[in-house]
């Protein structure tokens, strides 16, 4: 896909492929507008591509109709000995069965403004709930005279932030018994995740933010304004994109610490090779994915080169020498992931924007932590279960 591998990264792959079997590759870039349906449409034929670069919650709606290999059989050699990181492999994942082998993450770690928490006197990185909300407890009160400042800015649509306490307090999104899908928001864990959530956004981000999400306005430029000390994303680039003047050295990275003790369990974004059904060269197809999931590949170019967070903890282990202080905290949050249900039903949910409604409806108060919990959940129960 357009924007996960750099040509570099796909002809170090294709070499060592070519040198091993005598193969050569036809690689073909697909941009993500229509992809979907391009895809599925060419998993209904009988010469579909060999090989697939999918997103990593996008497997089970294409291995729902038998449209992906199986690779369960194969899952180990494919590891080589590498632990895949859990919110790669579990969308891959489906009734037990393997569908996708895992190519590269991404993960949301706290970015925060240096100086603006020195200022406020916060010196030392929180690695505790207690101390991150000491500190923006701190910057707050420093920052009490800046109308709309955000000690850190959480809007409340913002569902992959407010996943993270879900799942921190032990909640999650659904469940699978049998043929039966269950939503899981209305348990007395997900119910605690939320209430955290609610607390923390209402104390710590502006009252206007309850009802957005985080591009309109965009967080970055909050961020890059000074009208925040602190969000959640993915890296820092759209910060510095934002505001010229500052560096890397002004920002911190660090896992958000959850209230269990451990970092929040994070939802990783990625991608994942799939291999068609129908796939005229499996076998091939196999000795190619297993390359571009080896250590080598993931340490030297994808991590090397692409500066994505490697497929596996053992790969985010080999890299920490060489990272940067401020893509630390990225590839440390990435070791603590979960992943949106392998439903093939999901993606309904998702672009009815109905997890958003949720977070939003109890950031906001139009609902209480329960109401929302219960409506949300007796509709994705139906959608789940393709009612």
């Amino acid at each position: 896909m357009d924007g996960d591998y750099t040509p570099e990264t796909l002809d170090a792959i294709n070499a060592e492929f070519t040198e091993a079997t005598g193969a050569e590759v036809d690689v073909q870039v697909q941009t993500w507008d229509g992809i979907t349906t391009k895809i599925s449409t060419a998993l209904a034929t009988n010469t579909p591509p060999d090989i697939l670069d999918v997103g990593n919650t996008q497997v089970a709606s294409y291995a729902a109709n038998g449209g992906l290999l199986d690779l369960t059989d194969q899952a180990d050699d494919l590891a080589q000995g590498h632990t895949w990181l859990d919110g790669l492999v579990d969308p891959a994942t489906i009734d037990g069965q393997l569908y996708a082998v895992p190519g590269f993450a991404g993960a949301r770690a706290v970015i925060y403004n240096k100086q603006m928490w020195a200022d406020a006197g916060v010196t030392a990185v929180p690695t505790t709930y207690e101390e991150l909300t000491a500190a923006l407890d701190k910057v707050k009160a420093a920052n009490a005279d800046t109308s709309d400042f955000s000690a850190f800015y959480l809007p409340g649509q913002y569902w992959f932030g407010g996943l993270q306490f879900v799942w921190d307090a032990g909640g999650e999104i659904a469940e699978q018994d049998g043929d039966e899908w269950t939503s899981g928001f209305g348990s007395p864990e997900a119910i605690e995740g939320l209430e955290a959530f609610k607390e923390f956004q209402t104390s710590y981000s502006s009252a206007a933010s309850a009802t957005l999400n985080t591009l309109e306005p965009n967080q970055n430029q909050i961020f890059a304004d000074g009208k925040t000390s602190a969000i959640l994303n993915t890296n820092v680039s759209g910060i510095l994109t934002a505001n010229p003047e500052m560096t890397e050295d002004d920002l911190g990275t660090f896992p958000m610490p959850g209230l269990s003790g451990d970092t929040q369990p994070v939802m990783l974004g990625g991608s994942n090779w799939a291999i068609p059904a129908k796939s005229q060269n499996s076998e091939l197809a196999l000795e190619w994915v297993k390359i571009a999931a080896s250590p080598e590949i993931q340490e030297d170019y994808v991590y090397g080169v692409d500066g994505w967070i490697p497929n596996s903890s053992e790969g985010i282990e080999a890299a920490q020498a060489t990272l940067s202080d401020v893509k630390k905290g990225f590839f440390d949050a990435a070791l603590n992931s979960k992943a949106t249900p392998p439903n093939p039903n999901w993606t309904t949910i998702e672009s009815n924007k109905d997890v958003e409604g949720l977070f939003s409806s109890i950031a906001s108060g139009s609902q209480s932590v329960e109401d929302a919990a219960e409506s949300f959940d007796t509709a994705a129960d139906q959608t789940l279960n393709g009612e």
